[in-house]
Formats: C-alpha cells, structure tokens, sequence
C-alpha cells in the first residue's frame, strides 16, 4: 500500500534512515538495533507495529530486533525493500518512530476467530485496518484461518466483498458492456484469461481483465503476462491502454483495485489457503473495482481440482451469481473440465510459450488450451451482443484462426512496455514411466507442487512441461513430464518429491 499522508505533529524519536536490502513479499519491515535508545525507550518488541514519518507521509512496519550493527546501527532505522521505497527519501533521512496505535478492528477478529458471525460494520472495520497494513502476519493468519475454518455465510461474503471494494480505486468506464472473466483456479496450466481478453477486445468489447498472483498454483495470469510484458501499471496508464485497445492484462495491486486483497494474498500463498468466502470475495471485489457489469466465470470440475463435485459447483456458482447480483454484477458461470491440467506448460515462461503458439496458430499448438479458451470468449461475444445465442465458440475459434486475437495481443503488449522473449531454463529433466500402461489419473495439486518445488511462479522459467495426458498409452522410460529448473539444487528438490509422490501421474497395466 502506498505511503499515507502524515499531520504536522512534532516527532517523538528520530533516526536515520538505512535501506536494507531484503524482500520481504509486500511486507513493510523495520530493523532496530537491540542496544538502540529509541527502540528502549518507546518499549518496542519483536514483532510489534510502529509509525514511521517522513517526508510528510507515514508507513506501518513490523519490527524486527537485530544485534549485528552491519545491519542497522543503533541511531538508524533500516526498512526492507517495499517499505523504504514508500517514503520516496534518500538513505540518512531523519525520520520520526512512535508506536502504532493497535488496530481499532482487533475486537472484531477475536470475535471471528472465537467462531461468531460478523456484520457489515465488523468486516469494514477490520479490511481498513488490513489495507492500511495495521496487522501482523500473524493477525492476517488468524483472520484466514479464522473465515475458513467456520466458513463464511452468503451475508458475511457480500461484507466482506463490499469492504474490500470500498478501501480501493474504482473504475467507472461509463460503458453499457464492460466484460471480465475469470477462473477460480486449482488447475494448473488454465491460462484461458491471456487468449479471452484479445478475443473479446479484437471486437470493441471493454475487458479490462486485472488479475492477482498465484495464490495456490506455481502461476496466476499476472506472472505470465508478466514474461512478456509489464503487469504493474499505475492507474492512469490502465485506464488509457483500455480505452486505446479495449484490453488490459494487468496486475490489479499497482492500480489499488481491492488493496486489502493483495495483502490477504500475501498471507494465503504461504499457506496454500483459498477459503470459498473469501475466494468468492476476492474475485468480486476486484471485478466490482475494475468496473466490470458482467463477469464469465471458469469453475473446473475434477477430482483433484479446487472444486471436485458437480454439487459442489453448483453451490459455488450459485453463492458467485447471488452475491455479485447484490452489486449490480451479472455472473455467468461456466463449468469445466478439471480432470488433468489445461496445455503443455505450467510455470509462467512455459505457460507464455502455450498462450504464444495458440495466437500464432503453430501446428504443436494446445488444442485443449485452445478449445477452453473459445467456450469462455465465446460466452463474452454472446454476452456483448458481437455473436448470436450459440454462436460465440465458433466466432472464437475464427478469431483465433485468422490472426486478430494474436494482432490484439500484440498492440496490448506493446502498450504494456513491449512484448519480451520468454525465459528459458538452464536445467530440464524428464520423468519416464516405470512401466507401460495407459494414463488413468494426473493429480492436479501435486502437479502444481512439483512446479512449485522447482521454482514456479518466483523464478520465471521453472516449472513442468506435460508429454502425456489422460488415456494416453506409454511405455517404459517413456517421458511423462519434463522438469524445469534455474538451479541443480531445485530440479533435484523436485525430482524427489517425484520419486516419493509415483500417483502423480498413474498408470494402469
């Protein structure tokens, strides 16, 4: 979140700014040193929340106590990445520390945490304080923890989708169409959203498609979009690519669609947490945001997917469509065949080569990929009135064949900052057959971890190519899957989950 504006009040303690080169995934973090006067005499622990005031604005940051003055001396300050670059000041800069006042919503979560229903004004109460980044990894957990242990009813849903909506930017396009779609997730390689948007948009349809990282998966829309072109786009920039091209394909965190969002991320992918609450309050928040009046919505079906019944995704569309209608947002849900994963590549450089060959039509192209994406582009033409009731998949496919989506896509890159080379990996591997047979099962989530064991969606090029699919016959020493990792140590890290995990991929004799 950016840096708030601070008031005049005189500084209670100051210190010299250090920047301290550490990533600490959107996290503002702050440094003192143990034998620091400052950090003795205000009473700061480990951990806790502190004001830092400079330059006429103000950050939160969560103390951490060091003792090595190589790292902060005892008369600096030192401020991770994300939160040095907040203040907009040069190393050495006095600033003022103080104690931050506790959040004003703790009441509110303790109650949710003790398994209580929350209203309007509790839900409000504790997402400003999250977006103002008033609590602590650990009180992010709790509140995670908390909504998806006692799952949210359908009112607590639309509170928090409303609070979430209400701390953000939001876009009015004054448009009578303005088309999203999106995919709940939980089959990995489903990059359907960086072929629907220059579909749609190739016909004057707004699709202003913003997107969050990975939260479960080895890669979300952003990180792939991001081999190729720019995601982090300040409002301004989004706003004037859509109006030029009709299509973005963005990271919604710069832009500050649903802040609170991209924070609860931060705490969910650690912990591999995608509760159906929150899961549906995020995605409606961000559409709500973008100014978006109707969303196509990809609910994949499988056994190892995000969502393994048929019952189950009627449940889940139905909750989708009810809650989005309270905001004006039509919802058309889709389900999908979420058996095996979508396309060869998973990982974001090897998910950006699938996306690129269906655009430039190549012969080796995913016709799976291919297919999935014209259903939910086919949905949107419908939707906008560019095809007839039925008629919008073959328009799709059309789209694809005669080059207008990949020219589409083209222009959108170039606006983002211009199309770039996927990356390639230094390390590939195959994983062969132990013996001949038929393929009868591939798990999607330990697909997605081996993935993410070899170094998705962080390093760009790692992840898994796919050299078989369901019903597919194979012989021994056959290939089943390629590994792909920046580091020796990553790929061996990863082939051994292989090895101890032989039900990644089941054959049957």
């Amino acid at each position: 979140m950016p840096a708030a504006p601070a008031d005049d009040a005189p500084p209670r303690s100051q210190l010299a700014l250090r920047r301290v080169a550490i990533d600490t995934w959107r996290e503002n973090v702050a440094y003192l040193h143990r034998d620091c006067a400052v950090y003795r005499a205000e009473g700061f622990q480990a951990l806790s929340k502190i004001e830092v005031r400079a330059n006429g604005l103000r950050i939160l940051a969560t103390v951490n106590v060091v003792d090595d003055s190589a790292i902060v001396g005892c008369h600096e300050l030192g401020l991770s990445e994300d939160a040095f670059a907040q203040l907009g000041v040069e190393p050495g800069y006095k600033v003022a520390v103080a104690q931050a006042e506790p959040p004003e919503s703790m009441g509110a979560l303790f109650r949710k945490i003790a398994g209580e229903r929350l209203g309007r004004a509790d839900f409000r109460a504790i997402v400003r304080d999250i977006a103002d980044h008033r609590y602590s990894k650990i009180e992010l957990t709790a509140f995670v923890v908390a909504c998806n242990r006692d799952e949210l009813d359908r009112e607590e849903v639309y509170f928090l989708s409303d609070a979430m909506v209400q701390t953000g930017q939001r876009l009015d396009w004054h448009a009578p169409q303005v088309v999203d779609k999106h995919c709940i997730g939980g089959i990995p390689g489903n990059r359907t959203s960086m072929l629907v948007v220059p579909i749609v948009a190739a016909y004057g349809m707004l699709c202003p498609k913003t997107s969050s990282r990975a939260i479960t998966s080895p890669a979300g829309t952003a990180d792939t979009m991001e081999v190729l072109a720019h995601v982090e786009l300040p409002l301004e920039q989004l706003q004037a690519i859509v109006r030029d091209h009709y299509g973005c394909l963005a990271w919604g965190g710069t832009a500050q669609l649903s802040p609170a969002d991209d924070v609860l991320i931060s705490v969910e992918r650690p912990l591999s947490i995608d509760s159906p609450g929150q899961m549906v309050a995020s995605i409606l928040s961000k559409k709500i945001a973008a100014g978006s009046n109707h969303v196509v919505l990809d609910i994949p079906v499988g056994p190892t997917a995000k969502v393994r019944t048929e019952d189950a995704a009627h449940r889940l569309g139905d909750r989708l469509t009810a809650v989005a209608a309270r905001f004006g947002l039509a919802a058309t849900c889709i389900r999908t065949d979420g058996n095996q994963p979508v396309g060869r590549g998973i990982g974001p450089a090897l998910e950006a080569h699938d996306i690129l060959a269906v655009l430039q039509n190549k012969s080796d192209a995913p016709a799976d990929l291919r297919h999935r994406a014209a259903v939910l582009a086919g949905a949107a033409l419908e939707i906008g009135g560019a095809a007839e009731p039925g008629a919008g998949y073959a328009l799709a496919l059309a789209t694809l064949a005669d080059g207008q989506a990949w020219t589409k896509f083209q222009r959108i890159c170039q606006a983002q900052g211009g199309m770039r080379e996927p990356p390639k990996a230094l390390h590939i591997r195959p994983l062969t057959a132990a013996r001949a047979g038929r393929i009868v099962q591939i798990n999607n989530r330990k697909i997605a971890q081996l993935a993410k064991l070899a170094g998705a969606p962080e390093a760009k090029a790692a992840g898994v190519t796919m050299e078989v699919m369901l019903g597919a016959d194979v012989g021994i020493g056959q290939p089943l899957l390629q590994l792909h990792a920046d580091t020796a140590g990553e790929l061996a890290y990863a082939m051994e989950y292989a090895c101890r995990n032989p039900d990644i991929i089941e054959i049957a004799t």
